[in-house]
């Protein structure tokens, strides 16, 4: 899988205009696809409003009254019509509001996210467009241009970055595209989607250092230096 670690880059009007290194530590991992099943069944089970609920046979109105006496009358024997065998009754063990969210731990979180990305990359679903500030106006045509240009089909994400609104705006009226910027990316999204589209600046930002490390290496060296 370490093979292809090259994506297609496209000017914003859909033309090749050559290709663009992906990063091995993110495009190019063996896929972990017992992190990437539980990450998905965490975000799926965080989506439901868990607002389901049913009575007990204590809160079903009616039923104080004994049906008819215990013995005498060859019938099964009864103390209230709202019991849950009966129709109108209580339901028993029924759902009850609850919070369906799990925590999943940000180490699995990214190794699943980057797990789905290498799945993409290797199978040349990653697509890369210079930029999208050429982009004045949302057009939800200029969207579907620059995918039929791009000989791009299906379902998609658009992933860009934050002052790309225009980009996100246009992609959103489409059905089958998800356009949402960097920091809201997630792995069931990547695993949806059957062609992964980014912006040049949303891919060097997401294989950049991390925000803070640069800073926090110059200070540790500042510190070693006065310390010697």
């Amino acid at each position: 899988m370490a093979d292809k670690l090259t994506a297609d880059l496209f000017s914003a009007d859909g033309k090749k205009t050559g290709t663009v290194d992906l990063k091995e530590e993110i495009f190019g991992i063996e896929p972990n696809t017992a992190v990437m099943h539980q990450v998905v069944t965490a975000q799926l089970a965080a989506r439901r409003a868990g607002t389901h609920s049913t009575k007990t046979r204590a809160e079903v109105r009616g039923g104080g009254r004994k049906p008819w006496r215990q013995k005498g009358l060859g019938r099964a024997r009864h103390g209230s019509i709202r019991s849950p065998q009966w129709a109108g009754g209580g339901v028993a063990h029924g759902p009850k509001p609850r919070d369906y969210s799990q925590r999943t731990p940000k180490k699995m979180k990214r190794l699943a996210l980057r797990s789905a990305l290498s799945v993409r990359a290797a199978a040349g679903k990653i697509k890369v467009v210079e930029t999208f500030d050429t982009w004045e106006k949302p057009k939800t045509k200029n969207a579907v241009a620059l995918l039929d240009a791009m000989d791009v089909s299906g379902k998609v994400l658009l992933l860009a970055e934050d002052h790309e609104k225009t980009a996100i705006k246009s992609f959103r009226n489409l059905e089958s595209v998800i356009a949402s910027s960097l920091g809201q990316a997630n792995t069931y999204d990547v695993l949806w989607a059957d062609t992964v589209v980014m912006s040049r600046g949303t891919l060097e930002l997401g294989q950049g250092t991390p925000r803070g490390t640069e800073e926090h290496a110059s200070q540790v060296n500042e510190e070693d230096g006065e310390e010697s």
